[in-house]
């Protein structure tokens, strides 16, 4: 992938009720164009796979899985396997492994929003989901604060309405 045909990011996190609400919004997405999409889901890694695939029926994007050392291409849907962060090299953007201390969360939020703060070339838009807890908020206030746009799901529809509602 050539970085200059990225032009836009999406960034999602979500945790408990957050499977139903990922599928709506991936299932209504256009063909991606310019654009990245990248799942940051709390889940374990025994249900990932059918997740990805439950994902990717009846879907006109690519959805895959990260997986350390993953290159990511634009046009393309990424769902978190682990708590990870975002490299950027010349060209590419890289997901990385990285040693840390255990995350509270699995996959986690801030961790993996958190390796989009400094990038200020590409149009960002991350979104917080029902959730309990407070996993995503502190990147997604970094995120705010450098350019990005930052929204979340209403109390309404959120199943859970802890992270929305923090965020």
């Amino acid at each position: 992938m050539q970085h200059l045909k990225l032009k836009k990011i999406v960034l999602i996190g979500a945790s408990t009720g957050g499977p139903g609400q990922i599928k709506k919004i991936i299932a209504s997405l256009p063909p991606l164009e310019h654009t990245l999409v990248i799942i940051v889901q709390h889940m374990a890694e025994g249900f990932l796979e059918s997740f990805v695939s439950t994902l990717s029926q009846n879907n006109i994007n690519k959805v895959e899985i990260t997986h350390n050392n993953k290159n990511l291409l634009a046009n393309t849907i990424y769902v978190c396997e682990k708590s990870m962060v975002v490299q950027k090299d010349i060209s590419n953007f890289i997901f990385k492994e990285q040693e840390h201390k255990v995350d509270s969360f699995n996959p986690d939020i801030n961790r993996i929003f958190n390796s989009f703060v400094s990038l200020k070339e590409l149009e960002i838009l991350s979104v917080i989901l029902t959730g309990i807890g407070d996993d995503g908020i502190e990147a997604c206030t970094k995120l705010s604060n450098n350019g990005a746009r930052c929204i979340t799901e209403t109390a309404q529809s959120a199943i859970i309405d802890g992270m929305p509602s923090r965020a």
